[in-house]
């Protein structure tokens, strides 16, 4: 299988996240919702805290007050959940603890926490801290940039993905940046 020829310059630019708990947290609220209303929460839910958002500041805020932002029972219980982690010795807030660690220990750890699936945790490690070599196998957008990119007649099995992806091991992530834009590119 020969490595196909990307332009990095014309793939979206990646920035480190500069808050690992905002970053989680605006996981959590997007999941399941459209972009616009989880647009709407997200902006409600900012204003809930004065200056940073911190876990500490999230487990001070009521109920009342996050319902009110748009935040559902069940997103709630998530977000107090990945707060007390931050809180405790589970996660730490700067990049500068998260980059000692490898991908699958980040990973398992967020695996721990209610409300982050695999899916999360490799959105996190993509988009919060830029890893080099994730391949987003459950992702729709992933599996079907795989079908057109390959003119695949159907969806590809993991296995598939994983032989095609092979010659690009080690820069998994801009695989699948190309991947999501050759979607965008009908």
């Amino acid at each position: 299988m020969n490595k196909l020829r990307i332009n990095k310059n014309k793939l979206r630019k990646l920035e480190p996240t500069k808050n690992a708990f905002l970053s989680l947290a605006s996981s959590i609220i997007y999941q399941q919702i459209s972009t616009g209303a989880g647009n709407a929460i997200y902006k409600k839910f900012l204003k809930l805290f004065k200056g940073k958002p911190t876990a500490e500041k999230l487990l001070k805020l009521s109920d009342k007050k996050l319902r009110g932002a748009g935040i559902s029972p069940q997103k709630l219980s998530y977000l107090r959940d990945l707060a007390q982690k931050f809180k405790g010795s589970s996660f730490q807030h700067s990049n500068e603890h998260w980059n000692k660690m490898s991908d699958e220990e980040i990973k398992t750890r967020l695996l721990k926490v209610k409300g982050i699936g695999p899916w999360t945790a490799d959105m996190f490690l993509i988009f919060a801290l830029n890893r080099p070599n994730i391949l987003p196998l459950g992702d729709l957008g992933i599996i079907k940039g795989f079908q057109k990119v390959f003119k695949l007649k159907s969806r590809p099995s993991e296995r598939t993905m994983l032989r095609l992806a092979r010659p690009h091991e080690g820069e998994h992530t801009t695989l699948s940046l190309y991947l999501w834009d050759s979607l965008d590119k009908q």
